[in-house]
This record gives structure tokens, C-alpha cells and sequence, in this order.
């Protein structure tokens, strides 16, 4: 099984697969093997590599300590998340609304699901990781490395996203939308 069903197939999810008819689905595409099947971190490719850098948001979720899940919108210039090698993904977090709840939540828990869309292709990363937050001032080599130079906001924190597996899903039901950067693209091209 790959990493990612791995951890997200919990004995009630095999029950609900199994009352639902795709467990069988499932079995063949665990039987199948493979390198995804080896301990530790799933290692991110080229192709997640660079579908990372060219994100301009992604959707961050996190539990609260009452088990309730956060979900929260993280946006910035494309490449502002940054694959820094093969299991470790980087950002440095902008001033928002300063409620704090992931930065809370992950105090708590520092296991976080990331999902990545790019609706115009129809394609979505999901990702499964444990979070880690710094304070910029703590880390000023860390924070040159994630800042970005040409984008005016306040950096108050880094974090580090220690990937565990990761998971393209399927296209079927993602209704194209466009970036007002993209449909300039394609009128100009």
C-alpha cells in the first residue's frame, strides 16, 4: 500500500471501504508493492518538487487538542512554499489575522495535512506532515533562506513541514477555475 493509504487507513476506514465495495480496490493496489512500502519519510520527486514551487496558496489543516480539525487557506507569491530537499518542505508565515490556532493546534499536535491545488490543470498534492514552528528572529539563516525579497509581508514565523507521505489524487471532480495570472497567459499567448 502506498504510504499515504497507509497511514490514512484506519480500521474504520477498511470497514467503511469494505460496506462500500472498494475494498477489493484497495487490496489490488496494496498487493501491488513497492518502494513506497519502506519505513520513514515518503521522499517527494521532481514532479512534486516543482507542482510545490509553482503554488501560489494550499489549504493547511490542523487538530485542536479537543480533537476538532482546523482548516486554513496559507497564500503568497508562487514558490513561497519551498520543497528544501526530498522529505522537508518550507515557508515563512506571514502576519495574517493573528488568531493562532494552527500555531496553537500544532503546539499540541504536530501532525498537519497539506492540500495542493492547481485547478486550471485539475490536478491536487495532497500531503501528510509533522509541523514544526520557529521564530524568525531565532533562525535568521533559515529565515533568508524562506523569506521572499520581492514580497512586502511581515515574516513572523517559519515553519518546517517534515513530509511523511504524499498523495496525487484523482482529477474526476475538480471544476477548472483560473488565476487572473493565468488567463493573462493564455490572452497573450
Amino acid at each position: 500500500m502506498s504510504k499515504y493509504l497507509d497511514i490514512a487507513t484506519t480500521s474504520s476506514v477498511a470497514a467503511a471501504q469494505l460496506r462500500y465495495g472498494s475494498a477489493e480496490q484497495w487490496a489490488r493496489i496494496s498487493s501491488r508493492g513497492g518502494a513506497e512500502e519502506t519505513p520513514g519519510s515518503q521522499r517527494l520527486g521532481p514532479a512534486e518538487a516543482a507542482f510545490i514551487r509553482e503554488r501560489d496558496g494550499f489549504y493547511l489543516a490542523s487538530v485542536s487538542e479537543t480533537g476538532w480539525p482546523y482548516v486554513q487557506y496559507r497564500g503568497g507569491p508562487a514558490g513561497f512554499l519551498n520543497a528544501l530537499d526530498a522529505t522537508l518542505l518550507g515557508f515563512a508565515d506571514f502576519r495574517g489575522n493573528r488568531q493562532y490556532i494552527t500555531t496553537g493546534n500544532v503546539a499540541a499536535n504536530d501532525r498537519v495535512s497539506l492540500f495542493l491545488m492547481d485547478y486550471a490543470n485539475r490536478r491536487r498534492l495532497k500531503i501528510f506532515a509533522h509541523m514544526r514552528i520557529i521564530d524568525a528572529a531565532d533562525d535568521p539563516s533559515l529565515a533568508k533562506r524562506l523569506t521572499m525579497p520581492d514580497y512586502h509581508a511581515r515574516v513572523e514565523r517559519l515553519v518546517l513541514l517534515q513530509v511523511e507521505a504524499f498523495d496525487w489524487n484523482c482529477p474526476q471532480h475538480i471544476t477548472p477555475r483560473y488565476t487572473l495570472a493565468e488567463l493573462e497567459r493564455w490572452q497573450s499567448g
